[in-house]
């Protein structure tokens, strides 16, 4: 068969070098086939799923493109049956060329995606096969007589769409997951003491305000405020330098955090309250703000002489994932089991939430293991804390490294936020008792 007008010297040139029968084999076509409608059929049903579902507009925009390449790779495919055949079509080998092209960049793509954050040997093999068949594929369609009207402009838009696929792929899968987004604010705000009518006890307001000023929503994963009560006695003389050496090495403690002074001796503090103040699983929009309100009660004779207070609030960008309903997974007191990592020392008791994550694409959601959300709420005599983490099911005993815990943080936007020491003293209440 003669090479159509505008053809190539390429074309020519390959057109002399192999034989029709060894280009174009049924063989051949069976196997370009079984590479391009089962490319066709995945990247259609994730491309939907995306398109409807993603959470990002980046991710709409993958969703989009896999089904552009879904029609590109079906095009190809009848593209192929046409060149195998009858040849109808003038350039049904240009088509055949474009579909190929289209499913082995795109095969390559997500073969690089489920080898980078894909547990699922399943689709691990699938991509390595349909990637390399698919790269054969186009090999093949090349070698044969594939007419190619203006080369340079076909070359051009191969190049740019090749381009603006490969950006997309970079910004949703790498620069995204290594943004840190703005870190939400939480203040607490102390009222005036108020006395009971028997005066023999008083309880202090307190406001604990959460505060989004970014442009994106959180998950509020956990919050705890506590409330610490504490013991100053006043040395008559210059305390010396040894004792202040001595308050310096409990600034290790997390929960103890006295200034060094000169005259004033500390105490250690000792836990009054400790309270969640929003639901876990509730959520924050983009600059909005959530507040509460709670009090801390005493007696009047207590034998603090000031309070000390801190909140913080366990958060994640809602771009990231999907949460679903949260709920207690057991408590220290009754049997329930705690990563050896999470314990504290034995005077702390732990209440456990879980709940399961959902990706926030069709590409992460099917080639990743399922995730889980599991948040420890820590509480003891010396005082309270947050301790959060997503994995998968089973390896919530499994200590982190601290590459693992940054990846972790970033790919879920995990936030924590808080505010404390505020420092309020009691002198003033106790006069009136």
């Amino acid at each position: 068969m003669r090479n159509p007008p505008g053809a190539g010297v390429g074309s020519r040139l390959r057109a002399l070098l192999i034989t029709t029968s060894s280009r174009k084999s049924p063989a051949a076509l069976v196997l370009i086939l079984l590479v391009l409608l089962p490319t066709a059929l995945l990247l259609g049903w994730w491309g939907l799923e995306d398109l409807s579902g993603a959470l990002t507009y980046p991710g709409r925009i993958t969703g989009a493109t896999l089904i552009l390449v879904t029609g590109l790779s079906l095009l190809g495919a009848v593209a192929v049956v046409d060149h195998w055949g009858r040849n109808i079509f003038p350039y049904s080998g240009l088509v055949a060329l474009i579909g190929t092209v289209a499913a082995s960049l795109t095969n390559a793509m997500l073969l690089l995606e489920t080898f980078r954050d894909g547990d699922s040997t399943l689709y691990q093999v699938l991509f390595s096969l349909l990637t390399a068949g698919s790269a054969w594929a186009v090999l093949t369609v090349w070698r044969t007589s594939v007419v190619i009207p203006s080369p340079k402009r076909v070359a051009a838009a191969v190049i740019v769409s090749s381009a603006l696929a490969v950006a997309n792929f970079g910004y949703q899968n790498l620069y995204q997951p290594s943004r840190h987004s703005a870190r939400p604010l939480v203040n607490i705000t102390v009222g005036e003491p108020v006395l009971s009518k028997d005066r023999k006890k008083f309880v202090v307001p307190v406001d604990i305000k959460i505060e989004n000023r970014s442009d994106m929503g959180f998950y509020v994963l956990g919050t705890e405020f506590h409330a610490m009560g504490e013991r100053v006695s006043l040395s008559q003389t210059d305390r010396p330098r040894k004792q202040w050496r001595a308050d310096a090495e409990t600034f290790r403690d997390f929960y103890v955090q006295h200034p060094l002074s000169r005259r004033e001796i500390y105490q250690p503090g000792q836990l009054v309250l400790a309270q969640p103040w929003v639901p876990i699983g509730n959520w924050i929009e983009a600059n909005d703000a959530l507040v509460t309100q709670t009090v801390v009660q005493l007696p009047i004779d207590t034998p603090y002489d000031q309070l000390a207070l801190y909140a913080s609030a366990f958060l994640a960008r809602k771009d990231r994932f999907v949460l679903e309903e949260v709920h207690p997974n057991g408590y220290s007191w009754s049997g329930g089991k705690v990563p050896q990592w999470v314990k504290k020392d034995k005077s702390s008791d732990y209440v456990a939430y879980r709940g399961r994550v959902y990706e926030n694409n069709a590409i992460d959601q099917h080639t990743m293991a399922p995730r889980y959300l599991t948040v420890y709420w820590r509480f003891g005599t010396h005082g309270a804390d947050l301790l959060g983490f997503i994995l998968r099911n089973g390896e919530e005993n499994r200590i982190l490294p601290s590459a693992g815990i940054s990846e972790m943080v970033n790919r879920y936007g995990l936030v924590t936020a808080g505010t404390g020491p505020i420092k309020r003293t009691l002198w003033d209440i106790k006069k009136q008792g």
